[in-house]
């Protein structure tokens, strides 16, 4: 990478929410990479986060650990303020963080307990986080914002999860053009809308997931959480100054099967 996109973000100050692991980890470091200082956020894998920070720290960059329970509205204005207050004003938010649905405890809930858990999280605090901060970010008169999104949320996928996840992150999607125009000319603000990427669930699903996300994607393979991170970085970068209320596919191409 040449020199001009290594510091690209230098002298920037970030937000990426949902860091401790998967997708918003390789944000968080693709953006400390490229010259920003990260405040990275959990809800409740302090260790996880406070490797992310450490990361970063390696990499020469500050970092600042919050945790918050984002499914409550008290905890996602906390996290505003504080994120805010760290250096004074903000450069970069993205909104990363979301429920897993696919592993763990959660595989066991009815469909009613998951659309309550992905609308609190993933639809209710991405929106109200994200106006909140664009909201100070228009005042001081510039900044960018960043959602996640699905990329099959516009087309649709049978089954329990491409419900759910179909209606919260279309939701999100929506959200995204909306507030674009509401806060421009000052504040950008686009949405990231991942296909299959090889998170926790990827690495063990079962050889016909395996060969389906091969099958969908033109490129013939997973994405990796590292492809999402290297296009939000572009996103939130100058290089991007002309782009604003977008939905971004990082899909590798994606078809019908």
């Amino acid at each position: 990478m040449s020199d001009v996109a290594e510091f690209q973000l230098a002298g920037q100050t970030a937000v990426v929410t949902g860091s401790s692991s998967g997708i918003g980890r390789a944000i968080a470091l693709e953006l400390a990479r490229c010259g920003a200082d990260v405040v990275v956020h959990a809800r409740r894998s302090r260790e996880g986060a406070e490797q992310t920070a450490a990361e970063i720290r390696q990499s020469g960059r500050q970092s600042q650990v919050f945790m918050a329970d984002l499914a409550e509205p008290a905890e996602q204005d906390r996290l505003a303020e504080e994120a805010w207050q760290w250096r004074g004003s903000l450069d970069i938010w993205i909104n990363c963080a979301g429920v897993d649905l696919l592993t763990g405890e959660a595989t066991r809930w009815t469909f009613e307990q998951k659309l309550e858990a992905l609308w609190r999280v993933d639809v209710t605090a991405s929106l109200r986080l994200a106006r909140e901060v664009g909201r100070r970010m228009k005042a001081r008169g510039r900044g960018v914002l960043l959602n996640i999104g699905w990329d099959q949320a516009d087309h649709g996928m049978a089954g329990d999860s491409g419900e759910l996840f179909g209606a919260s992150k279309g939701a999100v999607m929506a959200h995204t053009k909306s507030l674009a125009l509401s806060l421009a000319p000052e504040v950008r603000i686009n949405c990231l809308a991942p296909g299959w990427i090889k998170t926790s669930w990827g690495e063990t699903a079962s050889a016909a997931w395996q060969e389906r996300a091969k099958r969908e994607a033109q490129l013939g393979r997973w994405g990796e959480p590292s492809d999402v991170a290297r296009t939000a970085r572009f996103l939130v970068s100058e290089e991007s100054s002309f782009v604003t209320g977008q939905v971004w596919a990082v899909n590798g191409g994606f078809q019908e099967s």
